[in-house]
């Protein structure tokens, strides 16, 4: 059978600097199409032009949690909350700001961008079957465990008797995961602007489905300075916390 090849995007979170470098990467390599597993905006200081860029890519692209709350103006409500944080934490409010800030940078032409997302992206080639979703498609803020993941590797085996291979490739989680059992992988490649694995490099992911598949990582060095220069030039609500965790690839909520 012909293979293919998927390029991955997860987890940009308005940063530019990291999405320049690798969008310089994944245009230096083969590949077939380019996913972003979402979470494209809130955070970093630069929203709008990441948007701008996002605009010009023929991608595929998967709506995060973080997308999600600027459509649904998540500071709108009573008492905002997310992922399960105390709403009356100052930690939280800030991160609830931050949304807002976001939010009125990306304007309508953004919210209308994360409005033509997709909840989750599904090929079958030969007798492989590949997932794509932010964090799975039954909710966006947390992935599947492996028992939840193979129910739910049972229920479309139904539909797919041909099937004898399944990958399900998600993001939100901005670490490394690599986890099979039986004929199910589960794979994350971290996040491409903003991971919390201690090492402050960058992701993209290539996934080539033939015969077999192959799953291959790149960590990327980029331009933090500029990521934490802008940070400081803009400051948006949460920044000090932000730039500790561009600089330490940690969820940092010290000052």
């Amino acid at each position: 059978m012909t293979s293919k090849t998927f390029a991955i995007l997860t987890d940009i979170h308005s940063n530019l600097a990291a999405l320049n470098r690798a969008l310089e990467i994944i245009t230096s390599h083969r590949y077939d199409q380019l996913i972003c597993l979402g979470d494209c905006f809130a955070l970093g200081p630069a929203p709008e032009q990441v948007l701008t860029k996002l605009l010009d890519l023929d991608c595929v692209f998967i709506r995060g949690n973080h997308d999600r709350y600027l459509v649904e103006r998540l500071w709108e409500q009573e008492r905002p909350s997310l992922e399960g944080m105390d709403p009356d934490d100052p930690v939280c409010q800030d991160i609830v700001a931050n949304e807002r800030w976001t939010a009125e940078q990306i304007g309508q032409p953004g919210v209308d961008f994360v409005n033509q997302m997709h909840i989750s992206h599904r090929e079958v080639m030969g007798k492989t079957l590949v997932e794509f979703t932010h964090a799975w498609y039954q909710r966006d803020d947390l992935p599947p465990t492996m028992e939840e993941a193979l129910m739910w590797r049972n229920h479309v085996q139904a539909a797919h008797p041909e099937v004898t291979q399944f990958l399900f490739i998600h993001g939100h989680v901005h670490q490394p995961r690599d986890e099979g059992s039986e004929n199910l992988k589960i794979l994350c490649q971290g996040a491409t602007g903003m991971p919390f694995d201690e090492d402050p490099r960058g992701a993209v992911a290539f996934l080539t489905i033939g015969e077999y598949f192959e799953w291959d990582v790149i960590r990327f060095d980029y331009n933090k300075d500029e990521t934490i220069a802008l940070l400081n030039e803009r400051k948006p609500p949460f920044y000090h916390n932000l730039i500790n965790t561009v600089r330490y690839a940690a969820i940092r909520n010290d000052e």
